[in-house]
């Protein structure tokens, strides 16, 4: 999975970059808040971002603040990167749009569990994406019936073309992915089922 990441202290940097790289990630490197936003406007594929909070330009939670503007802003994943320890300041950072935060120095195998938490939910949101789209084209390819249905006033079949008749169950099952479980309701056993009961022997009788 490719990551994103942007820090400014060049030996904060390699080892950030070299950690994740050990890790088996694609980084991509950047050295400030305006290079990771160039990078990131350009079209970059990186949907999960390890930004440093205080950099020159922009900074981490700036970056936040524009990528949640943007259409596709919900498929990013960021973890912020900061030596700010109060509680207040992580909130800032959290209301900027950061998913998570991990304070500098860092620990490496707490880094490595955050960032593979990032990787399952960005690969979460993805295939829920390609889910979605496949959603949406099946929906498209359901047969509608619409438009002006010649129907019989007395035996209620359908016609269709210039002299072909056909049951209207036929007809919808043939035209949609409606499926007909056959019945009878109340007024039709009234009028058509109860006079043939009527008119049948009781058991016993010939």
């Amino acid at each position: 999975m490719k990551v994103l990441i942007a820090e400014d202290d060049a030996v904060s940097r390699r080892v950030l970059e070299a950690t994740l790289r050990k890790w088996d990630y694609d980084v991509i490197v950047t050295e400030d808040g305006d290079e990771a936003w160039r990078v990131l406007d350009e079209g970059c594929d990186a949907k999960l971002l390890v930004l440093d909070w205080m950099m020159p330009g922009l900074d981490g939670t700036e970056i936040c603040r524009r990528l949640r503007e943007r259409d596709d802003g919900g498929s990013f994943y960021v973890l912020l990167l900061t030596a700010r320890m109060q509680k207040d300041d992580i909130v800032l950072g959290l209301q900027a749009g950061a998913d998570d935060y991990i304070t500098k120095p860092f620990h490496a195998e707490e880094l490595r569990a955050r960032v593979r938490t990032g990787a399952r939910i960005v690969q979460l949101r993805r295939s829920l994406a390609t889910r979605i789209e496949e959603l949406e084209r099946a929906l498209t390819e359901v047969k509608q019936l619409s438009g002006l249905l010649p129907i019989c006033a007395y035996c209620k079949r359908i016609r269709e073309g210039e002299s072909y008749w056909q049951a209207v169950e036929n007809f919808i099952a043939g035209h949609s992915e409606a499926q007909f479980s056959h019945s009878v309701c109340p007024d039709c056993f009234e009028r058509v089922v109860r006079p043939q009961l009527e008119g049948l022997p009781e058991d016993g009788e010939d």
